[in-house]
Protein backbone atom coordinates (compact mmCIF):
# COMPACT_ATOMS: atom_id res chain seq x y z
CA UNK A 1 0.00 0.00 0.00
CA UNK A 2 2.53 2.25 0.88
CA UNK A 3 4.56 1.93 -2.40
CA UNK A 4 1.41 2.61 -4.36
CA UNK A 5 0.63 5.86 -2.40
CA UNK A 6 4.54 7.20 -3.10
CA UNK A 7 3.95 6.30 -7.20
CA UNK A 8 0.66 8.42 -6.88
CA UNK A 9 2.60 11.20 -5.73
CA UNK A 10 5.28 10.76 -8.19
CA UNK A 11 2.46 10.51 -10.77
CA UNK A 12 1.06 14.10 -9.82
CA UNK A 13 4.43 15.68 -9.53
CA UNK A 14 5.20 14.15 -13.15
CA UNK A 15 1.60 15.73 -13.84
CA UNK A 16 2.27 19.29 -11.98
CA UNK A 17 5.90 19.56 -14.60
CA UNK A 18 3.63 18.56 -17.54
CA UNK A 19 1.34 21.40 -16.89
CA UNK A 20 4.24 24.01 -16.38
CA UNK A 21 6.02 22.66 -19.38
CA UNK A 22 2.30 23.29 -21.09
CA UNK A 23 2.12 26.94 -19.56
CA UNK A 24 5.57 27.45 -20.61
CA UNK A 25 5.15 26.16 -24.00
CA UNK A 26 2.25 28.08 -24.63
CA UNK A 27 4.90 31.69 -24.08
CA UNK A 28 7.62 30.82 -26.25
CA UNK A 29 9.25 29.23 -29.41
CA UNK A 30 11.54 27.00 -30.95
CA UNK A 31 13.63 29.88 -31.31
CA UNK A 32 13.55 31.02 -27.54
CA UNK A 33 14.92 28.28 -25.98
CA UNK A 34 17.39 28.05 -28.46
CA UNK A 35 18.32 32.36 -27.77
CA UNK A 36 17.48 32.15 -24.25
CA UNK A 37 19.24 30.50 -21.63
CA UNK A 38 16.88 31.12 -18.92
CA UNK A 39 13.82 29.66 -21.07
CA UNK A 40 16.31 26.87 -22.07
CA UNK A 41 17.02 25.36 -18.66
CA UNK A 42 13.72 26.06 -17.15
CA UNK A 43 12.27 23.80 -19.76
CA UNK A 44 15.11 21.68 -19.25
CA UNK A 45 14.57 21.16 -15.23
CA UNK A 46 10.77 20.48 -16.11
CA UNK A 47 11.79 17.95 -18.44
CA UNK A 48 14.19 16.01 -15.80
CA UNK A 49 11.88 16.42 -12.88
CA UNK A 50 9.72 14.50 -14.92
CA UNK A 51 12.75 11.55 -15.56
CA UNK A 52 13.51 11.76 -11.52
CA UNK A 53 10.03 10.86 -10.46
CA UNK A 54 9.69 8.41 -13.31
CA UNK A 55 13.03 7.21 -11.69
CA UNK A 56 11.51 7.00 -8.03
CA UNK A 57 8.29 4.99 -9.23
CA UNK A 58 8.60 1.79 -8.01
CA UNK A 59 9.76 -1.63 -9.96
CA UNK A 60 6.22 -3.35 -9.59
CA UNK A 61 4.41 0.19 -10.71
CA UNK A 62 6.43 0.58 -13.96
CA UNK A 63 6.41 -3.32 -14.73
CA UNK A 64 2.53 -3.20 -14.44
CA UNK A 65 2.20 -0.44 -16.41
CA UNK A 66 4.40 -1.53 -19.38
CA UNK A 67 2.51 0.75 -21.93
CA UNK A 68 4.73 3.41 -20.96
CA UNK A 69 8.03 3.43 -22.10
CA UNK A 70 9.92 4.41 -18.79
CA UNK A 71 13.36 3.42 -19.59
CA UNK A 72 13.14 6.03 -22.29
CA UNK A 73 11.77 8.94 -20.08
CA UNK A 74 14.68 8.08 -17.59
CA UNK A 75 17.25 8.05 -20.20
CA UNK A 76 16.13 11.71 -21.06
CA UNK A 77 16.40 12.25 -17.91
CA UNK A 78 19.71 10.62 -17.46
CA UNK A 79 21.14 12.62 -20.66
CA UNK A 80 19.87 15.93 -19.86
CA UNK A 81 21.49 15.49 -15.93
CA UNK A 82 24.96 14.23 -16.49
CA UNK A 83 25.09 15.17 -20.40
CA UNK A 84 24.44 18.80 -19.80
CA UNK A 85 26.85 20.20 -22.03
CA UNK A 86 25.77 18.17 -25.06
CA UNK A 87 21.63 19.05 -24.56
CA UNK A 88 20.72 19.38 -28.15
CA UNK A 89 17.73 22.41 -28.10
CA UNK A 90 15.59 20.12 -31.05
CA UNK A 91 15.81 17.02 -28.97
CA UNK A 92 14.55 18.92 -26.13
CA UNK A 93 11.92 20.63 -28.05
CA UNK A 94 10.92 17.44 -29.83
CA UNK A 95 10.32 16.30 -25.84
CA UNK A 96 8.40 19.11 -25.27
CA UNK A 97 6.08 19.02 -28.72
CA UNK A 98 5.54 14.99 -29.02
CA UNK A 99 6.84 13.29 -26.26
CA UNK A 100 4.87 15.18 -22.89
CA UNK A 101 1.92 15.40 -25.30
CA UNK A 102 1.61 11.44 -25.18
CA UNK A 103 2.29 10.86 -21.57
CA UNK A 104 -0.11 13.63 -20.02
CA UNK A 105 -3.43 11.72 -21.44
CA UNK A 106 -2.29 8.52 -19.83
CA UNK A 107 -0.79 10.34 -16.32
CA UNK A 108 -4.25 11.87 -16.15
CA UNK A 109 -6.09 8.74 -17.06
CA UNK A 110 -4.30 6.80 -14.07
CA UNK A 111 -4.78 9.25 -11.10
CA UNK A 112 -8.32 9.76 -11.73
CA UNK A 113 -9.22 6.70 -11.42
Amino acid sequence: MREKVRDRGRLEHILEAIESIEEFHAQYTFEDIKKNKLIFYGFTKLVEVIGEAVYMLSTEFRDSHSDVNWRQIERMRHVLVHGYYTIDPESLWDTIEVDIPELKPWIVRYLSE
